[in-house]
């Protein structure tokens, strides 16, 4: 885990984070991004975090929900915040104008930590400050900006921390998000008080992607690939053949192939075994089941099996997953007491 550093001399005990929001924002990630820092203060009983809201033209911004985000002002180059996250929403591709770059690039240029939420990262983008990084963004976006701009290596996971650049695909992922940035600062006790306040039943880490439907992959042009998809994703325990799949999708086992390898990069066995695996990984993490039932509910019917294919694709073992996860676990229930005695 990585916290945000001190770039500045002076920097206070309090940490300053900043949002500066674009028209139609997400008002899901910006409230999520916010909340655990609120917290943070109220458990710890002193004002650990605080944090400035930011607009283009220094007014009220409307976000794509229709609420107002107040009170908010012009970002202030004489009082930078140690990071600058970009909140976008729907009309954010669009919005990535060049006094916009101008400006991140000056805040960039004092050494201050850049990211976004959202489809802020067009923002980012836009501005070249990408270029080189690794940057999360939502899968509906990935395809574009994969296009736009080439430089930039777009990946699925919920969020990105790569050197002094933060990026967050939004919505209730800001949320893991933020408490990934402040565990280091404020120790594992109080960020499972955090969590316990906020209803936080598992946090996700750096490494969890998002689910991407099948139809975010190929679009609306390929429905034979989302019959077929659709047919594997509900039979996970007894897993069909692939003539079952082609004969209940209406085509040849040739054709399936040849289509999932064209639209998908995968065989369809290989697809298939991959939503098997995936499964796999979330009963391990978020349920006691002991790993052969896991084995036998993802249609693994070999232990033996299921270990070598797991290993392969995760890079350790299911039983390594379960101790991590356990672990996860101990740390978020284990000692939320101790942090400031805040009952779970």
């Amino acid at each position: 885990m990585i916290e945000i550093p001190d770039t500045r001399r002076g920097a206070g005990p309090r940490r300053h984070f900043g949002f500066l929001v674009l028209p139609r924002f997400s008002m899901i990630a910006f409230t999520n991004a916010i909340e655990p820092l609120r917290v943070a203060n109220q458990l710890a009983g002193e004002e650990l975090y605080c944090w400035s809201v930011y607009s283009m033209q220094g007014g009220a911004v409307i976000a794509s929900d229709g609420l107002t985000a107040m009170p908010t002002r012009c970002v202030d180059e004489t009082a930078l915040p140690e990071l600058l996250l970009v909140c976008g929403g729907a009309d954010a591709p669009c919005q990535a104008d060049e006094g916009l770059a101008r400006l991140l690039r000056r805040v960039a240029s004092r050494r201050v930590a850049l990211g976004a939420l959202c489809s802020g990262v067009y923002a980012l983008a836009g501005a070249k400050l990408l270029d080189g990084y690794r940057t999360a963004a939502r899968w509906e976006d990935l395809p574009g900006l994969r296009e736009r701009f080439p430089r930039i290596e777009c990946v699925p996971n919920l969020f990105v921390v790569d050197r002094d650049r933060y990026t967050c695909t939004g919505g209730v992922a800001a949320l893991d998000f933020m408490l990934y940035l402040i565990t280091p600062r404020i120790g594992r006790a109080l960020a499972a008080a955090i969590s316990h306040m906020l209803g936080v039943e598992r946090v996700r880490d750096e490494t969890e992607r998002q689910r991407i439907p099948v139809a975010g992959l190929i679009g609306a042009s390929r429905p034979l690939i989302s019959q077929a998809a659709q047919l594997m994703e509900a039979n996970i325990e007894e897993p069909l053949t692939l003539e079952d799949i082609a004969r209940l999708s209406g085509t040849s086992q040739r054709q399936l192939q040849r289509v999932f390898r064209s639209s998908v990069g995968l065989t369809p066995a290989r697809y298939y075994i991959t939503l098997r695996l995936r499964r796999a990984r979330e009963l391990l993490k978020q349920t006691p089941m002991p790993v052969i039932e896991v084995t036998l509910a993802c249609g693994f019917r070999s232990a033996c099996h299921f270990s070598r294919a797991y290993r392969a694709f995760f890079g350790h073992a299911p039983s390594h997953e379960r101790r991590l996860a356990r672990g996860t676990l101990r740390g978020l229930s284990g000692n939320a007491t101790a942090a400031g005695g805040v009952a779970p």
